[in-house]
């Protein structure tokens, strides 16, 4: 066995200590594919830990090879958050020590007449969509340090109604009203929260979605990532509260 004196073991700690301190701790929900993959390797570096949330254990593994070789560390969250016991498990999962960076990126929607949805999917769109982000929220946030940022994944249908799309703009309008509240009360905390409000953009979801839609005239996850990554990397004392991104042909 190695010998190692005192002063030799006080230097190992204090270098794991400085590391430690000095490493960033990123969660991005939803980072099996499309926008929250795309913001994983836009974030990825040798300083950061991703904490990389998904239900697709293939899928996000995929992402983790990606991103491994860039970060200091790659964590794999496999929890569903539509129910309160997933989004515990992924809190205790994630520890005591505080994270930097919030994203909450995970969603689902249910396309269909309002008088067709079932109370399932229903709860399963506000657990998802509403109840998950209001739980990492309330955790995380009051433990971030001052410069940290809250980022939500929203969408243009926060802000605008679409026929047969009741349950989902129903949870962005409702995520929009809870995160602009957030936002006021983290203020004083040196804390940003920013709302993404993206129109349509080209990710699996639109492969559960019936109908034809046209996917190639749609913006990509990587300029959404782009957008959240300019915004995170503002002066910490500057906040772009909102960003609002579209497609030169419009909102598809």
């Amino acid at each position: 066995m190695p010998y190692h004196s005192d002063s030799a073991l006080d230097v190992e700690r204090w270098a794991f200590d400085v590391l430690a301190k000095s490493m960033k701790r990123y969660l991005i929900t939803g980072a099996s594919r499309g926008i929250g993959r795309a913001i994983a390797e836009k974030l990825a570096g040798k300083d950061v830990e991703l904490l990389l949330h998904g239900r697709d254990t293939v899928a996000l593994a995929q992402t983790r090879k990606v991103v491994e070789p860039q970060c200091a560390k790659v964590t794999p969250l496999i929890h569903d958050l539509a129910t309160a016991r997933g989004v515990s498990d992924l809190i205790a999962e994630v520890g005591r020590h505080p994270i930097d960076l919030l994203v909450n990126n995970a969603g689902i929607a249910v396309v269909k007449p309002f008088t067709e949805i079932t109370s399932i999917e229903w709860e399963q769109t506000v657990g998802v969509n509403v109840t998950a982000p209001f739980l990492l929220t309330q955790r995380f946030a009051p433990r971030m340090s001052p410069g940290s940022s809250v980022v939500n994944i929203l969408s243009v249908a926060a802000k605008t109604a679409f026929s047969n799309w009741s349950a989902y703009c129903m949870s962005k309008f409702a995520l929009e009203g809870f995160s602009r509240c957030v936002r006021e009360e983290l203020r004083d905390r040196k804390v940003r929260v920013i709302n993404v409000y993206p129109a349509a953009t080209d990710t699996e979801i639109w492969s559960q979605v019936e109908g034809k839609w046209p996917r190639d005239r749609m913006m990509s996850a990587t300029q959404v990532a782009d957008a959240v990554a300019f915004a995170l990397a503002r002066p910490t004392d500057t906040l772009i509260e909102n960003i609002t991104l579209s497609s030169l042909v419009g909102n598809l």
